[in-house]
């Protein structure tokens, strides 16, 4: 939900005051459900094959500089063909919400007449999967049209975090009591924040 590419992203899209406000909530949301989740000592949810693992001493070879900027280029064209297909999909479906999708709907919906447009948008972000730069596209899009900008940074949590393919993933490694109250404490904490920002939409932007 929050990282280096989402606050640059953010920033060149809405601007420094709604990144950093981004940010904070998002690293509060963050540490608040953490302590939560530790002050329930859940330690015996986690997959076994996990909790029982042991660390390895491998050694590790001394890398020359070049090897350093070849290892570097390497990483940033793995990255690259991550982030190409999330990016292209997002312009996509930002170019069929711009183009095709009537702006009253989409004030009907998810603008300030709407006090649900936040819970919308968090449920409609469950089903899709992608990280914060293929939702760049989509949540311009949105804003464009007349939604608010809350019910647009909940759409673009909602899918980073809550998205089925990741809570599947995460499955993996944690059991379904803990794996239900992450979502549940991630849910509410995205629609709180969506709820902020509307409040304050017209001060920061």
């Amino acid at each position: 939900m929050v990282d280096l590419g989402s606050l640059v992203l953010l920033m060149s899209i809405f601007g420094w005051k709604v990144a950093v406000i981004y940010v904070i909530l998002g690293l509060v949301t963050a540490v608040a459900g953490g302590s939560i989740i530790d002050k329930m000592h859940l330690e015996n949810q986690i997959e076994d094959y996990i909790r029982n693992g042991h660390s390895a001493d491998i050694a590790q070879e001394e890398l020359s500089f070049a090897d350093r900027m070849q290892y570097a280029w390497e990483q940033v064209v793995l990255t690259a063909k991550k982030v190409i297909p999330y990016i292209l999909i997002g312009v996509g479906i930002g170019a069929v919400i711009h183009n095709w999708i009537p702006e009253d709907f989409i004030v009907r919906v998810l603008g300030e007449n709407n006090p649900f447009g936040v819970i919308i948008a968090v449920i409609a972000g469950i089903p899709m999967y992608a990280d914060i730069f293929g939702t760049i596209p989509v949540a311009e899009a949105l804003l464009a049209k007349g939604a608010l900008l809350g019910v647009v940074l909940s759409f673009m949590m909602g899918v980073t975090t809550l998205s089925l393919p990741s809570m599947i993933m995460l499955r993996k490694a944690v059991k379904p009591k803990l794996l239900c109250i992450f979502t549940l404490i991630c849910t509410i904490g995205i629609i709180c924040v969506g709820y902020f920002f509307n409040a304050i939409q017209y001060i920061i932007i």
